[in-house]
């Protein structure tokens, strides 16, 4: 063919994608596009942003290192704003193309706007999709999507067993993007009514900075040069520093980088230094990452009812003070706090925070659950809606593989955090507490909040109700 429109999407990237790779080959000239449709931003039903200033901003430094990566090998990347099934079309129809090529995306409203644009493309513009966005093919799967095993375990065993990953496909040398005297864009950076991002908090994990670029020297440094994969299983529920867990997850997020290609990038470390249980569990957890996509494919939007993929209904508390105090990080539970401070503060948190924080607000406060699934997705650097949904689901007991017990966020933080480095790092008013008290602080008598010059309600909140007798009524339920 002469001429294919290649509409980028959470694919922004050039290596392993074949959405542009398929593009290259079939046509003479490629015209790549990325469409900014203001309906990936705004409120939310839930009161929430549905992208906050710290995804956007990721958002535009991945754009900006596309459109590089393809002006370096010829071409260019075309930036819109607009509904997508009124710009790819148009564009179609400008540069008189044969086809469009996108990537196919599982969850409903993206799933909802790619067949819109499908539908407006005239009858003679063929409209090529490609499942990008996995470690398995969805045309691999041993059992097709809308048969497969609601439960992770079983799924991940037969996938194991059944199927291969697919080898990433090479970045193209070439891409020629035609010259119609159309204007390339500007990059969108935040809009006027978004909130300014705050500068980088030292406290930080990790300086997430977008496109296929970072992503990749991001992997270099966890697993060549700082040679973290052979500990991951152990450290993976750290809670402070950048190198106790990968953090590929913003850029997989975004599509700047694909799991087929940091699964290549394990099994070369595998081959040249060590192959452990470690190794496996990074494989692992990309995984249970397909698995939410796959089932995004099958459930849809059940993901988003209150009663979830098996119809459990619960009675949800709307209350909207305690989900303030939740989301501010003023409960008075520190771990729950020093979480929410660090998500609000950075736009990350740990695997480990995030099922303690999520448990809190659905287990010990029965706040509706999809709240606080909205508050992530616009406060996470790494929002990825099936991830994110199906791991609340699964909290909320309406999910996959659904919990049956809470956890409570009091052991979990003295586990996790004996010496209450995490909870000091992000709650410095309580620094000066011993361990015991920096996790309970309302266990100390007005005599001790003298002595550590900590008032209880003032210096730091009093808890929001009681939550040890909560853990109480929770297990003997």
């Amino acid at each position: 063919m002469d001429t294919a429109v290649v509409w980028f999407r959470d694919d922004l990237r050039l290596d392993d994608n074949p959405t542009l790779t398929d593009a290259v080959a079939a046509a003479d000239e490629i015209l790549p596009v990325y469409v900014a449709d203001p309906r990936r931003q705004g409120e939310t039903r839930y009161g929430t942003d549905k992208r906050g200033p710290r995804r956007g901003r990721f958002r535009s430094e991945s754009l900006l290192d596309l459109r590089d990566s393809l002006r370096d090998c010829g071409g260019d990347l075309l930036v819109r704003s607009g509904r997508v099934e009124s710009v790819v079309p148009d564009l179609a129809e400008r540069v008189d193309a044969d086809a469009v090529y996108a990537q196919t995306k599982p969850a409903t409203e993206e799933l909802g706007r790619e067949n819109a644009v499908g539908d407006a493309l005239p009858e003679d513009v063929a409209f090529e999709r490609r499942w990008t966005h996995t470690l398995y093919h969805i045309a691999d799967l041993p059992t097709p999507y809308d048969r497969i095993d609601d439960t992770f375990t079983p799924w991940r065993k037969e996938v194991e067993a059944g199927a291969s990953v697919r080898d990433p496909v090479a970045a193209p040398e070439t891409v020629s993007t035609p010259d119609r005297g159309l204007d390339p864009g500007e990059v969108p950076t935040l809009s006027a009514g978004d909130r300014e991002v705050s500068p980088v908090d030292d406290r930080a994990v990790l300086n997430f900075s977008g496109g296929e670029t970072a992503g990749k020297e991001r992997v270099r440094e966890y697993i060549w040069a700082g040679d973290h994969l052979r500990k991951y299983k152990q450290t993976r529920n750290g809670l402070l520093g950048a190198d106790y867990s990968s953090k590929f997850s913003a850029w997989l997020a975004a599509g700047c980088l694909s799991p087929r290609w940091i699964h290549r990038e394990i099994k070369r470390y595998e081959d040249e230094r060590i192959e452990n249980e470690d190794t496996y569990w990074l494989v692992f957890e990309l995984l249970w990452r397909d698995f939410f996509q796959f089932q995004f494919r099958k459930h849809g939007a059940d993901f988003f009812a209150p009663t979830g993929i098996r119809d459990i209904h619960k009675e949800w508390d709307r209350d909207r003070e305690a989900f303030r105090r939740w989301a501010d990080g003023e409960t008075g539970i520190p771990f729950v706090d020093a979480n929410m401070r660090e998500l609000n503060r950075t736009g990350y948190l740990s695997n480990r925070g995030r099922q303690n924080v999520a448990s809190f607000l659905a287990d010990a406060l029965g706040v509706d659950w999809r709240w606080g699934a909205a508050y992530f997705e616009e406060r996470l650097v790494d929002y990825d809606v099936a991830s994110n949904w199906g791991n609340w689901a699964y909290q909320a007991g309406v999910g996959n593989d659904s919990r049956d017990n809470h956890f409570n966020v009091l052991s979990q933080a003295e586990r996790y955090d004996g010496g209450a480095d995490y909870v000091t790092t992000w709650l410095p008013e309580l620094a000066d507490l011993p361990p015991e008290y920096a996790h309970r602080p309302w266990r100390m008598s007005d005599q001790e909040q003298a002595e550590y010059d900590l008032e209880l309600g003032t210096d730091y909140p009093r808890p929001m109700l009681d939550v040890e007798a909560r853990y109480r009524e929770l297990r003997n339920r």
